[in-house]
C-alpha cells in the first residue's frame, strides 16, 4: 500500500512517463513527411514525457528522474526482447488475420533503431535533469517555464541527432544532408510542442500542490 500522497504522485507520473516513452519507441521506426523534410512519428508522445519529466524533477529531484530513466530504458529493452520473441513464433494463416509479414513490418525495427533510441533516451534525460537543476539552483522556485523549456531546448537537440544518427545515418539509410535536415525538423517540432505545452507544467504543478497541501 502507498503510505503517502507523494508516493502516489510519483507512481502516477512514473506510469505516464513510462507509457509514453515505450509507445514512442514502438512507433519510432515510421518516418513521416513534414514539408520537404522527414521526421519520425515517434516524436508524438514525447511532449508528454517532457511534461512528466519536469514535474518529477520539481518534486522528486535529480535522483528521482535518473532512477526512473534507468528503469524506463530497461523496460524499453525488455519490450523489444518480447517483440523479437513474438516475431519468431509463426502466425496462423487465414483471412483477416495478421500475417508474419504484416507483424514483422510493423514491429520488426532494426537493431540500430533500438540502440539509437535507448542511447538517445538516456543521454537526453541525463542532460535534461542536469540543466533543469542548474537553472533551478539559479532561479529558486521562480520561473518554472525557464527551467522546463531551457532543459528541453538543450536535451532534445542531442536526442534528435543521436537517434537519427545511429539508426539512419550510420547505417547508410540517410545521406548527411537528409540526416541534418531531418534531425533539425524533429527538434524544432518537439521544441514548438514543448513550448505550447508549458501551461500544462503550471497546471500539473497546481494540481499536485493542492493534492499534497494537507499532507
Amino acid at each position: 500500500m502507498l503510505q503517502s500522497k507523494k508516493e502516489t504522485v510519483y507512481i502516477i507520473l512514473a506510469g505516464i512517463f513510462i507509457t509514453n516513452a515505450v509507445v514512442a519507441e514502438l512507433i519510432g521506426g515510421k518516418l513521416i513527411q513534414v514539408g520537404p523534410y522527414l521526421m519520425s512519428v515517434g516524436i508524438l508522445p514525447w511532449p508528454i514525457v517532457f511534461v512528466t519529466t519536469d514535474l518529477i524533477n520539481e518534486y522528486f529531484g535529480e535522483k528521482g528522474v535518473k532512477k526512473l530513466s534507468l528503469i524506463t530504458a530497461c523496460l524499453i529493452a525488455y519490450t523489444f526482447v518480447i517483440i523479437y520473441a513474438a516475431m519468431q513464433i509463426p502466425a496462423v494463416a487465414g483471412d483477416g488475420l495478421v500475417s508474419d509479414n504484416q507483424f514483422n513490418g510493423v514491429f520488426g525495427q532494426s537493431l540500430w533503431i533500438i540502440v539509437g533510441s535507448i542511447t538517445a533516451f538516456m543521454v537526453s534525460q541525463l542532460i535534461d535533469v542536469t540543466v533543469f537543476h542548474f537553472l533551478k539552483n539559479k532561479t529558486g522556485n521562480k520561473m518554472i517555464w525557464l527551467r522546463s523549456t531551457g532543459s528541453t531546448v538543450i536535451s532534445q537537440l542531442f536526442d534528435s541527432f543521436i537517434v537519427l544518427g545511429i539508426a539512419f545515418w550510420m547505417t547508410g539509410k540517410m545521406t548527411t544532408e537528409v540526416f541534418i535536415a531531418s534531425a533539425f525538423t524533429g527538434y524544432f517540432v518537439k521544441l514548438i510542442i514543448a513550448i505550447a505545452l508549458t501551461p500544462l507544467i503550471y497546471l500539473g504543478h497546481s494540481i499536485i500542490e493542492k493534492y499534497l497541501h494537507n499532507e
